[in-house]
């Protein structure tokens, strides 16, 4: 991998993956909303050129890159936030940008399209892992078009002989993640005072740092195998609980709140842990930021970000 083209380059795992390129000497045109404040999230480099663009003309990207690239990156996905769930419609726009995407990438001379799917594709499950051949059933309007968006790119990755990889994200979190995260928002919380209130917090869960994320992303540009699903986590899962408290930890407070939430009595209490195996093997890919190192330093990102 020589030059990437990275969609939603400015999200958590975007901006993650900018780095992680040009740490390794990729040419990488990042393609960002003109006048977003967050284009202060990538660094100045002789090596990272800002392409002005967003989904609705994705059409026209390639006429804004002049040179042929060999991998493309779509992680941008619009309709996203607290609201996500709230329209069929409105996320089946994804869909067709993908699909725009793909074009995109064949226009710029890209062997290699990697999308960016979701754990939400799977819908609740009860197992110890989640694998890349576990069954999709989604539940929502997000994991439905995440999973469409699978199998649209696929087709027609294969009906234009481009190489297709798709990673399916679990939770991840760190540096720029969105503010309504369970992380982020308790974090901010606890930070600022305030009452924090979770459920009885006994289910497991894996999560995953923000920089460990975007060098998966990028080992899969690398050395990832054409036509894999790769489920993008830690590995390994613990219950909810100790995740709080090592979070409250890091804030300097005790953990408050755990048990106020009851679990909800029309659904299954959900585990999550992601099976990295192919991912590891084909790859090379380990976490290497345990979630304590990685909430000190997500806790200290935030204070100075909110003063």
């Amino acid at each position: 991998m020589k030059k990437a083209v990275i969609t939603g380059s400015t999200s958590m795992i975007g901006s993650a993956l900018v780095r992680e390129c040009l740490a390794n000497g990729v040419r990488v045109y990042a393609v960002v909303r003109s006048g977003s404040p967050k284009i202060a999230r990538l660094p100045e480099h002789e090596n990272l050129i800002l392409v002005e663009g967003s989904l609705e003309n994705i059409d026209a990207l390639p006429d804004a890159i002049p040179e042929e690239c060999d991998t493309f990156y779509h992680i941008a996905w619009g309709h996203t936030g607290a609201l996500r769930n709230a329209s069929c419609e409105l996320q089946a726009d994804n869909i067709l940008y993908s699909l725009k995407a793909v074009r995109a990438a064949e226009k710029t001379g890209c062997r290699r399209f990697i999308g960016a799917g979701s754990q939400a594709e799977y819908g609740p499950k009860d197992l110890d892992v989640i694998g890349p051949d576990t069954r999709t059933e989604p539940i929502n309007p997000y994991g439905a078009a995440k999973l469409s968006a699978c199998l649209m790119t696929k087709m027609l990755c294969s009906e234009i002989g481009m190489e297709w990889i798709w990673p399916r994200i679990f939770s991840t979190y760190g540096i720029n993640d969105k503010p309504t995260s369970m992380i982020s928002d308790s974090v901010r919380k606890m930070l600022a005072g305030e009452a924090t209130h979770f459920t009885p917090a006994i289910h497991r869960w894996d999560y995953l740092f923000s920089r460990d994320a975007g060098r998966a992303f990028y080992l899969m540009g690398e050395k990832g195998v054409p036509g894999s699903i790769y489920c993008i986590g830690s590995g390994e899962s613990r219950p909810l609980r100790l995740f709080i408290e090592e979070m409250a930890e890091a804030c300097g407070v005790q953990p408050d709140g755990i048990g106020d939430i009851p679990y909800p009595k029309d659904r299954p209490v959900r585990n999550l842990c992601a099976d990295i195996e192919n991912l590891t093997r084909d790859t090379g890919f380990r976490p290497e930021t345990s979630f304590r190192d990685g909430i000190r330093e997500t806790v200290e990102f935030m204070r100075k970000q909110h003063g």
